[in-house]
């Protein structure tokens, strides 16, 4: 897993590098962890002034949880074990003191799209891809904590289409819809701005900045703990989700039932 998420500090400036490119930079259980870990880091080091994340290679910058892991699922034990990892996850990275970046480029899935939200800023390439296509692969769904993050972001109407219909958002729309600051035409050209939005902001007073964060992250409503259980288990203990399961990890469509 050490090289699974590939971290280093230069001059002030975190860089995180989600490091599985063979597999679009899903991310295994160990590497929502080292995520955590990272960002509590990062908050106890002062000399770290931005955070800026990635994906290995053009394809991704994460396009969720690696799928396979969902196999030993079988108690509602497990499965809110796992929500209740990716909440604190995210929940750490959201409210990390030190400013972060997501440069996206590809699909920014499941996981990938909830890691990107929580980034105080989100720029992209042209070919960026964005969703949580969860009604047309394993018919699971997002906890309240992601949910509402979207939903700040992009509103309930918007939220409500993307989710409803599984479709992905380019980067154009992207930008229109306020999913992202930016839209750069290639890899090459993000990591640039990624590079030079980093400086401007380790340049900049860092109480301000923390300041403001912390006080955008109080203004934000906030989900009560367990909030939402019952939707998760309803999904993630069906057969629908088992059938989601085999079905995506066998190719095939996946025959829904409801039940």
């Amino acid at each position: 897993m050490a090289d699974d998420i590939l971290y280093k500090v230069t001059d002030g400036i975190a860089r995180v590098t989600f490091n599985r490119p063979q597999a679009r930079n899903a991310f295994t259980f160990a590497m929502y962890e080292r995520l955590a870990e990272i960002c509590q880091t990062a908050e106890q080091d002062r000399s770290i002034k931005v955070i800026v994340l990635t994906g290995a290679g053009e394809k991704a910058f994460a396009s969720g949880t690696d799928i396979s892991q969902f196999k030993e699922f079988k108690t509602n034990e497990d499965v809110l074990t796992y929500e209740s990892r990716i909440d604190r996850v995210i929940g750490t990275l959201e409210k990390c003191s030190v400013p972060t970046i997501a440069a996206i480029a590809g699909a920014c899935t499941g996981g990938g799209g909830a890691i990107a939200a929580a980034c105080d800023l989100r720029i992209a390439t042209a070919n960026s891809r964005f969703g949580f296509p969860v009604a047309r692969t394993l018919g699971n769904c997002l906890s309240m904590g992601n949910y509402a993050r979207l939903v700040a972001l992009i509103g309930i109407p918007r939220a409500k289409e993307i989710i409803f219909t599984a479709r992905l958002v380019d980067a154009d729309e992207a930008l229109r819809i306020g999913l992202v600051s930016e839209v750069l035409p290639d890899e090459a050209a993000l990591m640039v701005r990624a590079d030079a939005l980093a400086k401007t902001v380790a340049n900049l007073a860092p109480l301000t900045l923390r300041a403001t964060k912390e006080a955008m992250y109080r203004l934000a409503p906030r989900i009560p703990p367990g909030e939402g259980q019952d939707l998760i288990l309803m999904c993630y203990m069906s057969k629908d989700f088992r059938e989601g399961l085999d079905a995506f990890l066998n190719k095939r469509t996946p025959n829904w039932q409801g039940e």
